[in-house]
This record gives C-alpha cells, structure tokens and sequence, in this order.
C-alpha cells in the first residue's frame, strides 16, 4: 500500500470450514492500516467458530455473523456498509476460495490510491506472463455473459464477476450500498451499474470513474463454479438489469422532453 489509509477487506462466508484458510487472510492485516472482516453467512458447519478462534487477538480483524443465510450479495453489502460505517475509507470484498490470492487484492487497492479512481474491478485476461488458470467452459461462458453485462451498465466491461473488487468510500459507494440489491446472482454487475449512473433527483451524488486492473495470478478452484440453474439464474437476473436500464434511460429522456 503506498498510503496508511483505512482500509477494510470483506470476505463473505457461507459453509467454507473445509476449505478456507484464515491466515491467509489474516496475513493482510501485517500491512498498515488494512483490517479484514469476515461475514458469517449463517453458515450451517463450524465456519463460524473457526472465524472467531482465528480472529481473537487479533484487533485488525473481526467476524460480523449474521443470523441466517442472506446470499453472498447480502453478506458483501452488510460487510462493506459495517465497515464504512467504521471508518473505512477503502473498502472492498474478496473470495473466501482464494482464487484472487490476499496479495493481488492488496494490489488493487494500491492501484486504486495511485489511480485515484472510485473502483478497480479485478479482471481474468490470460496473456503472456500472466498465471490465469481458468477452464475453458467457464471461460466461454464468462465471454458471453460479459457482453450481455456491458448492455446492462452501458460501458464495455471485461469481467464483473471476479471476486475481488476495492471502492474509495465515497458519497456514490454509501448510496449505492443503501438498498438491499435485487439481484442474488448477478449483484457486482447491479452495483457497477449503481455506482456508474448518472446522478437524480433521488440519488443527486455524483457517479464515480471504476476500471478493471488484470489479474496477474488466478485459480479456478473446485466447487466454485455454478450449476447449470446457477448460470441460468445470472443470465435471467441481467437481462432484469437490462430492462431496468432501458426503462430508466426511457424516463430520464421522458422528463427532459417534457
């Protein structure tokens, strides 16, 4: 990190006692300034009394447990919403299955100081010199729902749904975390959509520059991939945001007419 900035790291849990590895986490907070909070996803296993064990002691770590499973978009915007409202100045989520390594999202948000952007989404691009390790179904597949994403936020996009993401704390990242989101599957393309709208009676802050920051390393690891339903139900929920867009786009060129 080139700044001592507050800055917090949300990792959503939900049943991860067989494979997460909390010190991996942990190790992050040996940087000045950064603390990682772990939500408890109502999980049913022992995730939760291995996040509290592994966290005691520890004062640039903490739990938050909620009492049922909300879905992993509940669990990132309680996370990100707890610890702005703690003092966090960057704040950002990352995969409890350590496919983006804790060092790389360290990274981004060292990118996001230097930058001085609003957000830096990490990206999958496998080229030269780069360790990108993703199968091919899911890198095809991840082709086309990036296409229908970009029609969804109005802005080409490479990659949404990578799990490691940092924000600034800023005027338009507190509004757009205020609302529970409506998507389950698809809720980074529906904040990136909230984040790069255009500012409205309802919500007059303003929208804020976001870029995607390649990845130098990534794994795919096993039993993180979605289910045929799963995939089904990510496409469905864009397409809900594509409408959504379309009809706010309708509205807005409606009241400037009228």
């Amino acid at each position: 990190m080139t700044e001592h900035v507050a800055t917090t790291v949300v990792v959503p849990c939900f049943n991860e006692a067989d494979r997460i590895d909390p010190a991996a986490f942990l190790s992050m907070t040996a940087s000045p300034g950064v603390s990682v909070l772990f939500v408890d996803d109502g999980s049913a296993d022992r995730t939760g009394v291995m996040l509290l064990e592994a966290t005691q002691g520890n004062d640039s770590a903490g739990v938050l447990a909620l009492e049922r499973n909300r879905g992993k978009a509940e669990a990132v915007r309680a996370g990100m919403s707890h610890a702005i409202e703690n003092g966090a100045e960057i704040v950002g989520y990352l995969d409890a299955d350590q496919a983006t390594q804790p060092a790389e999202w360290l990274r981004l948000a060292d990118v996001l100081t230097r930058q001085g952007v609003g957000g830096v989404f990490g990206s999958r691009v496998a080229m030269l010199g780069y360790d990108i390790q993703r199968r091919w179904f899911r890198h095809y597949t991840g082709r086309i729902f990036a296409t229908l994403a970009a029609v969804a936020v109005g802005r080409p996009v490479y990659d949404t749904q990578c799990g490691a993401k940092v924000f600034a704390v800023t005027p338009r990242l507190v509004s757009s975390l205020a609302q529970p989101f409506h998507t389950r599957w698809v809720f980074d393309v529906e904040l990136l959509q909230r984040l790069l709208a255009p500012s409205t009676s309802t919500d007059p802050t303003p929208p804020v520059v976001v870029i995607e920051e390649p990845l130098q390393a990534w794994v795919d690891r096993p039993g993180s991939s979605l289910s045929p339903s799963g995939i089904l139900r990510s496409v469905l929920d864009v397409l809900g945001l594509i409408r959504q867009r379309r009809r706010v786009s309708r509205n807005r060129i409606g009241s400037a007419q009228g």
